[in-house]
């Protein structure tokens, strides 16, 4: 057991925790290895020895020697690392360092492990790993499971939209889940039962270290894109809290749509043509040369509005002025991507990333234009329903094989290796051909809100799998039943829109059978009334045995909410639902 595994992220203060309370082994001597580095970057640490001379003050006692090869294996995850911590609690915590790892794996694991550690010693170096994992982690698992039944991760959750509140639903449903933190959540996240509130500025990153480290935070969950593009998981990972989300560098997956379009053409992942600009004349000339339809794109982030689909060539060249010449987006806007119009359905497809490993979630679909029809502008999503009719097995494997995993080989290959969730947005032609529109580096919003609905099995230990390069060890299961979101709007989104107006009738809507009320752009008003924040403001959720069912339900439940200020499409589902009334 002497070099360090690549799938395994390791940090020089490994802190053991358990809910009760956390116990630092001391400094392990471990060459941080990070799996978020190219291979070559971690050399050093594949080739040399695990230095452990820091974990014991002598070798001369066979009984330590044990617990100090234990307690290396422990450090070899933050996952393992948890359940040390819970085997612990009931008298080792208290004696700190090095002397809590020999008192916990004496009193808890017996002689049984320890002799097989010893046996595993005088084995090969791959022989012993496995040996030494078979012994160890049942053990460790056993304890901790003796003493609360299951090993708990204090969480964070960063944001405070639509997503976000489905994220902490489910987080704080999981048998895994410590304590759980969203900041800055929002009203409904405020009155999820199981989830407390801070007041975090994600912005501030030394803030947010500060406050994982004050609470034992074991995993941070960061719900938008934007706070990934600035790095915030760079900053975790280098205080050593394990964290759901990609670095920045891997962040431009999302970030910048010419890089992720240029990944697509290196590595041979199917896509539109494209081309980039920061010249308005050559944009303009090359719209001209290819005609309408045509899509135009800002490069960043531009929450979600940055997309126009012309279906004239004059739309597309009022697109390059408002971008390049008006600044309508920002600085998202200086440069565009011009790409071709890709007929079919749209589907979304996502995949939990970590460790080089990929896990494919259930699919979904949701409605990006503002009116019934698919008609208007294009917004954040005003609805959605799983699962998407339209992603079958064979499409599924397909979008696996040529889209998910050379985009992952990529990212190693081109020096930022992804952690976290790769949402791609598809089109599927009718004769099955299936192309990739975008990359996204978070779950969607509002696709979020039916995956967690449908969602059976525990998200934590899902998302620190993933955060901690094990996902070989994860375990994904679904509901049969359908689930439809329906996004509730401020009239005048995606423009300007008023805030502040008194929304009821949710606690009505939260009774109807099989319904959820998920709020994104919400706050509690000084009389404690709920209003609106934003523009998008309510996702209506519902199970059905059908995508029918589960949206005649939400709409429903829509219809009881008093809002005179918002609208909702009344055709969400539309596609699921003719194919089931075709049989």
């Amino acid at each position: 057991m002497r070099r360090v595994p690549r799938s395994r992220f390791l940090s020089e203060n490994l802190e053991i925790q358990g809910r009760g309370g956390g116990v630092v082994i001391g400094r392990l001597g471990l060459t941080n290895y990070d799996s978020r580095r190219p291979p070559r970057a971690n050399r050093a640490n594949e080739s040399g020895r695990v230095r452990r001379q820091t974990v014991a003050r002598r070798r001369d006692d066979d009984e330590d020697d044990d617990a100090r090869g234990m307690a290396t294996m422990m450090a070899m995850s933050t996952m393992h690392a948890s359940r040390a911590g819970a085997a612990m609690r009931g008298g080792c915590a208290r004696e700190g360092g090095d002397d809590a790892v020999r008192c916990a794996f004496k009193k808890r694991c017996g002689g049984a492990a320890a002799a097989a550690v010893r046996r595993a010693r005088r084995g090969s170096a791959p022989g012993r790993e496995r040996v030494m994992m078979r012994a160890v982690f049942p053990c460790v698992v056993r304890a901790a499971q003796a003493s609360d039944g299951v090993v708990k991760t204090n969480v964070l959750v960063v944001g405070g939209g639509g997503r976000e509140h489905a994220l902490c639903w489910k987080l704080a449903s999981s048998a895994s889940t410590g304590a759980l933190y969203c900041a800055p959540g929002n009203a409904g996240i405020a009155n999820e039962r199981g989830v407390e509130m801070v007041a975090l500025d994600e912005r501030d990153h030394a803030a947010v270290v500060k406050f994982c480290q004050e609470k034992a935070i074991g995993l941070v969950v960061v719900g938008p894109e934007a706070p990934l593009v600035d790095g915030l998981a760079d900053t975790l990972v280098k205080a050593n809290v394990p964290v759901f989300g990609p670095s920045k560098s891997a962040a431009r997956l999302e970030g910048s749509k010419s890089f992720m379009k240029d990944l697509c053409a290196k590595y041979n992942i199917p896509t539109a043509e494209y081309a980039k600009f920061t010249n308005v004349e050559e944009a303009k000339a090359y719209i001209k040369s290819k005609g309408a339809p045509i899509v135009v794109k800002t490069d960043g982030l531009a929450a979600g509005k940055g997309v126009i689909v012309a279906m004239d060539v004059q739309d597309a060249l009022d697109a390059v002025d408002d971008m390049l010449v008006g600044a309508k987006f920002g600085s998202a806007g200086n440069e565009i991507v011009v790409e071709e119009f890709l007929d079919g359905e749209e589907a979304s497809f996502f995949a939990v990333v970590g460790g080089g490993k990929a896990v494919a979630l259930a699919s979904a679909q949701d409605h990006k234009r503002v009116g019934d029809g698919d008609t208007g502008l294009n917004t954040g999503g005003m609805g959605a329903y799983s699962p998407a009719p339209v992603v079958t097995q064979e499409i599924t494997d397909i979008v696996m094989r040529d889209i998910i995993k050379p985009t992952v080989d990529g990212m190693a290959a081109e020096g930022c290796p992804f952690t976290g969730v790769i949402f791609a947005g598809l089109m599927i032609a009718k004769d099955g051909r299936v192309k990739l529109l975008e990359h996204n580096i978070r779950f969607g919003d509002p696709e979020c809100q039916v995956l967690m609905a449908r969602l059976t099995s525990d998200l934590t230990a899902l998302l620190l799998a993933a955060a901690t390069g094990t996902l070989e060890d994860a375990s994904v299961t679904w509901s049969d039943d359908s689930a439809v979101v329906i996004v509730m709007a401020a009239n005048g989104y995606p423009g300007s829109y008023a805030k502040g107006e008194v929304i009821s009738g949710l606690d009505a809507a939260a009774a109807c059978e099989g319904v959820k009320v998920l709020h994104a752009g919400t706050a509690s008003s000084a009389s404690g009334d709920v209003v609106s924040a934003g523009g998008r403001v309510l996702g209506v959720t519902a199970y059905g045995k059908s995508i029918t069912e589960a949206a005649e339900r939400a709409y429903g439940a829509v219809d009881v909410i008093q809002w005179p200020g918002g609208f909702n499409r009344r055709d969400i589902g539309w596609r699921a639902i003719a194919r089931e009334k075709q049989g």
